[in-house]
């Protein structure tokens, strides 16, 4: 830290002080350097699990929505999981053909008084493992909004605690002195927020929607287990 100081001093007495922001993170001590780097590319990662679970959740709505409506309308649940036992790739339709499987095996036999209740572990099973695939990556959008702005503060200390060296070894306690530590803690610190601010609203959002497909997925899971015991 104490060489980075020095280096902070000559760059001032230089006259070749830059507050642009690739001259704030090359000059840089490298504990900061390493928090701006780490932040950036958290920040990058988060960006691209938003992106993803959106384009996901968009493709997810439209796709049960068209299943729902062939659910209620086919007279034949025999014909629509032949038609659809090949793609589980889909939540819904997973755990349709999941619990359709197990329908189908136990309804002719001894195990047919069980029917319910074995059809309704099957199906909260399904739900959870389906669930748990929607939820892929979510606890790192949380991890990053809760911890990023702790890291930034940790830049921003450590670079202040490089202005302060500055101020040691010049005797001056000037503004040009430590503006260039309290630049490069500043900088870190705006990462921080900027990584965990998008992660926060994404994660609640993202989170709301995927509780409200899970009570779908319930509901489509009572409506089965419904229309097949009525049978």
């Amino acid at each position: 830290m104490e060489t980075q100081a020095v280096d902070t001093v000559n760059v001032i007495q230089n006259g070749a002080f830059d507050l642009s922001i690739m001259s704030l993170f090359f000059r840089a001590d490298p504990v900061v350097k390493l928090v701006i780097l780490g932040l950036f590319l958290s920040s990058v990662w988060s960006w691209a699990i938003i992106i993803n679970k959106i384009k996901i959740i968009k493709k997810l709505n439209i796709v049960t929505k068209k299943f729902e409506e062939i659910f209620w309308s086919s007279n034949s649940l025999e014909d629509l999981y032949t038609k659809t036992e090949s793609k589980n790739d889909h939540a819904m339709i997973s755990t349709f053909n999941k619990a359709m499987i197990e329908w189908l095996r136990i309804r002719g036999t001894k195990l047919k008084d069980q029917m319910e209740s074995r059809l309704n572990n099957t199906l909260n099973s399904s739900i959870n493992n389906e669930m748990t695939k929607l939820e892929k990556n979510m606890i790192f959008l949380a991890s990053l909004g809760s911890s990023a702005p702790f890291v930034g503060l940790f830049g921003t200390v450590w670079g202040i605690m490089n202005s302060f060296q500055a101020i040691g070894i010049t005797k001056n306690t000037s503004l040009a002195v430590v503006a260039p530590g309290i630049a490069e803690a500043l900088f870190a610190t705006a990462l921080g927020l900027i990584a965990a601010i998008p992660a926060v609203i994404a994660y609640n959002k993202i989170s709301s929607v995927l509780d409200n497909y899970s009570v779908r997925l319930e509901t489509f899971a009572q409506e089965f287990v419904g229309r097949v015991t009525r049978k």
